[in-house]
């Protein structure tokens, strides 16, 4: 994305007829929120002087302490494209600040900045992030609300007249390369009404800006063609749930860290110790990267979804699959993370993970390159294989366990997330499910 002054901005709002401004921001359960201005009030947002009551966001801080600022991030300002010409609408993506002009811990956005703070101690100058987020097109009602309607039948990289969500799926895809987005792949995924776009990695706090622009584009357009956008891990059950695999990678003043043309399989040492960080920690980080009780549907054997702790170049079942590309684009791909994650909170657990094993100069164990799903229990026992979490209770239980990842939330963001996360673990828990009645209402 360009570099923007604030000349430049003023003057392109001028160019282009902007009337409003959204401030947006994200709170800690990855929503995105927004304050919108209008453009008499530009300057005074550029000078970093909005302010908004920040008691009324998710885990963000008490009634008695609400005054918060946003510092709009001027490299992050867009005007969306599908607003009227009359009257277009422009965004920023904000950072929250504390009255006295520290950044606020619960930040999901300052808070990966933090981690990436102590990445560059280490000597390391970038963290990059290739996303590829899924997601399902489900029709509307006549009340405009969602169905569990698919608008197709498709399958992995069919085209229409099979994949009716095309012309959809294209219309995003337009939208985005005209708010600067590099779209590398667009295609059906495996699943009936299922889709994935992907688009060229960045560094990772900008690689987040663009994951959650893209849920809002996505969402924004499929309404236009009378569709919903869902990025909830697993809407159906029997069929594929929706991934978002990360590809990491750590560079040094413009080179791959993770490539060795020496090293077994070209990797470097540094590569064999993220990725033996991202190994000890998977348990502890699944909580903040499937977030939510539907998360865990998802993360079963027989759906294409990592459910096993292991590491491998060649095989699509570990957790952690090396991809074939190598020089530059030699990377880590963690495949267990799923759309819902806050993709702010995701890195900074994910690279927290990678730099433990860095830090600790931690072992790789040997990689596994067989089908890990039909390996019976003891085999995967004795080569040394552990579970993810099956349920968000047991992933919260791990998360708590691990000072590592606690330390990369931070004890604000922590105490929040954990709070809100049980009291939807107990919600789920206490609530009596169709299925149990359909199960048992007859036979007792």
């Amino acid at each position: 994305m360009a570099k923007f002054t604030k000349e430049d901005i003023v003057s392109k709002v001028q160019e282009e007829n902007v009337k409003y401004i959204r401030l947006q921001f994200t709170d800690i359960l990855g929503t995105i929120k927004n304050v919108e201005i209008p453009v008499s009030q530009l300057e005074k947002a550029l000078d970093n002087k909005m302010m908004f009551d920040g008691s009324s966001i998710e885990g963000f801080v008490r009634i008695e302490e609400s005054d918060m600022y946003l510092y709009p991030d001027l490299d992050t300002f867009v005007i969306f494209p599908w607003t009227p010409e009359k009257g277009k609408v422009a965004r920023f993506i904000c950072d929250i600040y504390n009255p006295d002009g520290t950044p606020f811990d619960g930040d999901p956005r300052n808070n990966l900045k933090r981690v990436l703070k102590e990445m560059e101690e280490l000597g390391f100058t970038d963290f990059n992030l290739g996303p590829e987020p899924e997601f399902f097109l489900f029709k509307l009602d006549e009340k405009g609300e969602p169905t569990l309607e698919l608008n197709d039948k498709g399958g992995y990289f069919d085209l229409a007249p099979t994949d009716l969500g095309e012309n959809c799926r294209r219309d995003i895809v337009l939208e985005l390369e005209e708010m600067g987005f590099e779209i590398e792949a667009s295609h059906h995924e495996v699943a009936p009404g299922q889709h994935e776009i992907d688009f060229k990695y960045a560094s990772a706090l900008k690689a987040c800006d663009d994951i959650q622009t893209f849920k809002l584009v996505v969402k924004t357009i499929a309404r236009k063609h009378g569709l919903h956008a869902t990025f909830m891990p697993k809407p159906l059950f029997g069929v594929n749930g929706s991934g978002m695999h990360c590809n990491l990678s750590l560079f040094k003043e413009g080179v791959n860290a993770f490539y060795d043309t020496k090293g077994e399989l070209e990797l470097s040492e540094t590569a064999r110790q993220f990725i033996a960080g991202i190994v000890k920690n998977a348990t502890s980080f699944t909580a903040v990267t499937n977030p939510t009780v539907n998360s865990y549907k998802r993360l079963v054997p027989g759906y294409e979804a990592p459910c096993y702790v292991a590491w491998s170049a060649r095989n699509r079942s570990p957790l952690i699959r090396i991809p074939a590309s190598r020089g530059v684009s030699t990377r880590v791909e963690v495949r267990s993370v799923d759309p819902a994650a806050n993709p702010y909170l995701a890195m900074a657990v994910l690279l927290a993970a990678g730099l433990d094993g860095i830090k600790n100069k931690l072992e790789a164990p040997k990689p596994i390159d067989r089908n890990i799903y039909v390996m019976s229990k003891e085999e995967r026992e004795a080569e040394g294989i552990v579970d993810l979490p099956a349920t968000l209770a047991q992933a919260l239980v791990e998360f708590k366990k691990n000072e590592v990842m606690v330390g990369a939330l931070g004890e604000h963001i922590t105490e929040h997330f954990l709070e809100a996360k049980e009291i939807e673990w107990d919600m789920f828990r206490t609530q009596v499910h169709p299925w149990e009645r359909d199960q048992y209402m007859s036979m007792y």
